[in-house]
């Protein structure tokens, strides 16, 4: 039929071929062949052993491209539209950087064969943005190649995906047009030692990457309610704080962060879950690492097909980062916790209106959007099971969740433990009203279910190496048995014990050395972790407990105990809390499906953050307001 649309290309086939001889693939995933593609590490994309990227998105094209034409690679970016910010890329023939200089739309400097186009977030291109190489600009147009928007194949002899309209303006600005009204071309990117009309990279002042320490001016009546105990949710976080309060004291105090040091976070975050991925990955195509994160061998097969099967299945997560005028560092990501969503994503925005804390916004307005929208594409279709174990906390946190679950359309049951569950005829298991078990949210870590195997086999290592997960038994259903059984999906995936894991972080400072998030970390204590201070964690270890950190002078200057105290430990780089005010400060972000979606802060008198530090209303303040501040603050 005349005029009609193209029909799109099977998933990988060649659209056609880019300067250089450069094939560009259909990323039509819905025609993906599972025969080909068995799992998730399949649809990693490799040239010469060096990561290019996902398979086939925009970026991995770009990076693709750029190497085989040129040997260079630009660094991991957590979204497409963060290129317009590389200020390098690396030449890995003589391992030295280049410079990158980006040129916003409208700029007189022309785009030119082998620059990189790039889209904002929003609208087409979601919360990703997009990437292109320019092939050609003639005089009216610009000609690029891409992956990852149209999977139609290419007219014989045409070297580039599409063009867009281009013109000069009588004072020599170059304009090119978006094509898609809700979209917006930040311009482009051209490795050159020539600055002029390139943007300016201002390197934030380090002052803007310190917290300020407020209290509420007016006198507070905190004995008034302002959480609605007809909500679920907020009666049992009211019941457990004991009133209407946020933390458990101080009561009128709130911390403030710049708008930088907010955008930073967001850059941050978003890269980092690039690189933990990576990393994950990593990891379980070497067992002589995954040997090292101490996960009983029988549960390898399950990791591995979880994240075969269900590397994009992740809704929560959060990063905690110290920051201060040396800069943003990551402590660790909490890939398996729920915990202190309800506060960033509710709480903190509902005390700051009570007490008429009009300065700055609420950095975790979005968080429960962004929730929801998580839940809405999970993919769960039936009763999901909530479990909590029975720390009061962990109620709050059901409720929460089960809230935004309803408002995603799935119908949620929050069960306590394993009370009631009983085995079905077939081996599978149900609640107590009969309903089969089929998906399942826990506020539980992995590493309790690992807790229990172990204590199940006594840490024999002959029974763990042949402890058969998920398996019927005469006895009543514990944990083990729901999280574990082939027929339930978990909420987050079994894999998430990777990146949460302590002794991912030697393994991403191995393979991405110096990068500017991430601190030294190392299996063994080595003689440059001594010189600066370090921090000893248990590789198996969470909630603070049994870390140890160490000055220069291998003085302790913090220690927490705990039941890890047993567990081999690695070592981190001592890049400690900023201490502001009265209180040690930690900032975390909170990611949802991997990506940002707001920050909160705690602090502790100590320097080690543990479940019973503070959570504290955190506000955003716009660059000026927040200098201001800061002098105020200043003594004298």
């Amino acid at each position: 039929m005349a005029g009609a649309k193209p029909k799109a290309a099977r998933f990988g086939t060649v659209l056609g071929l880019a300067p250089g001889g450069v094939p560009v693939y259909s990323s039509d995933y819905a025609t993906a062949d599972e025969a080909e593609l068995p799992d998730r590490h399949s649809y990693r994309s490799y040239v010469n052993g060096i990561y290019m990227g996902e398979k086939w998105q925009c970026v991995e094209f770009a990076r693709r491209w750029l190497y085989l034409n040129h040997g260079w690679i630009f660094d991991e970016v957590g979204m497409a539209y963060e290129i317009f910010d590389l200020e390098s890329i690396r030449d890995v023939r003589n391992e030295t950087l280049l410079p990158m200089r980006s040129f916003r739309n409208g700029s007189k400097r022309l785009p030119e064969p082998g620059s990189l186009l790039v889209w904002d977030e929003g609208g087409e291109f979601g919360r990703t943005g997009h990437v292109a190489i320019v092939v050609d600009v003639p005089p009216n147009c610009v000609r690029f190649a891409e992956q990852n928007l149209h999977h139609e194949q290419w007219p014989e002899g045409q070297s580039y995906s599409r063009e867009l309209k281009a013109r000069k303006s009588p004072t020599g600005e170059f304009w090119v047009e978006c094509a898609f009204a809700d979209a917006t071309l930040l311009g482009w990117v051209i490795q050159t030692d020539d600055p002029t009309d390139a943007e300016q990279i201002d390197v934030p002042e380090p002052e803007l990457f310190l917290s300020i320490e407020r209290r509420i001016e007016r006198a507070i009546d905190h004995d008034r309610a302002w959480l609605n105990v007809a909500n679920p949710d907020e009666a049992a976080f009211v019941e457990l704080m004991e009133g209407h309060y946020l933390s458990d004291a101080p009561r009128d105090l709130y911390y403030c962060i710049s708008e930088t040091a907010c955008d930073e976070l967001e850059l941050a975050t978003n890269q980092l879950h690039a690189l933990f991925m990576h990393a994950t990955d990593y990891v379980l195509q070497h067992d002589q690492l995954l040997e090292r994160f101490q996960i009983p061998r029988c549960l390898w097969p399950k990791i591995h097909q979880s994240w075969n099967n269900r590397r994009n299945q992740m809704i929560t997560g959060r990063f905690d980062f110290a920051m201060s005028e040396r800069g943003l560092k990551v402590y660790e990501y909490n890939c398996d916790s729920a915990a202190f969503y309800m506060e960033c994503a509710k709480v903190q925005g509902k005390w700051a209106k009570h007490v008429g804390c009009r300065l700055g916004r609420d950095p975790g307005k979005n968080l429960h959007r962004y929730l929801r929208d998580a839940w809405k594409r999970s993919g769960v279709d039936a009763l999901l099971h909530t479990m909590q174990d029975t720390l009061a906390e962990e109620t709050y946190h059901a409720l929460f969740m089960q809230a935004v679950m309803a408002e995603a359309g799935i119908t949620s049951r929050i069960l306590r433990g394993t009370e009631g569950l009983r085995w079905a005829d077939d081996g599978g298991i149900l609640d107590a009203d009969g309903e089969r078990i089929r998906w399942v949210w826990k506020t539980w870590a992995w590493e309790t279910a690992l807790d229990e195997i172990r204590a199940e086999c006594g840490d024999d290592a002959q029974k763990l190496e042949s402890y058969r997960p998920g398996e019927s038994h005469a006895g009543e259903v514990r944990l083990v048995d729901v999280l574990l059984r082939s027929e339930v999906m978990v909420f987050e995936p079994l894999w998430t014990l990777i990146p949460s894991n302590k002794a991912i972080l030697p393994v991403l400072w191995s393979m991405f050395p110096h990068h500017p998030y991430l601190l030294e970390s190392s299996f063994d204590l080595t003689d440059s972790l001594r010189a600066r201070g370090y921090v000893a964690k248990p590789i198996v270890g969470r909630c603070g407990k049994n870390i140890t950190i160490f000055g220069q002078s291998s003085e302790v200057l913090a220690q927490t105990s705990g039941q890890f105290a047993g567990r081999e430990p690695m070592y981190q780089e001592l890049f400690a809390l900023a201490h502001t005010g009265e209180y040690y400060v930690q900032p975390s972000t909170f990611s949802v499906a991997g990506v940002y979606a707001g920050c909160g802060a705690r602090i502790d008198e100590s320097l080690v953050i543990t479940p019973a530090s503070d959570y504290v209303p955190l506000r955003v303040v716009d660059d000026d307001r927040f200098r201001e501040l800061l002098r105020a603050n200043q003594p004298g």
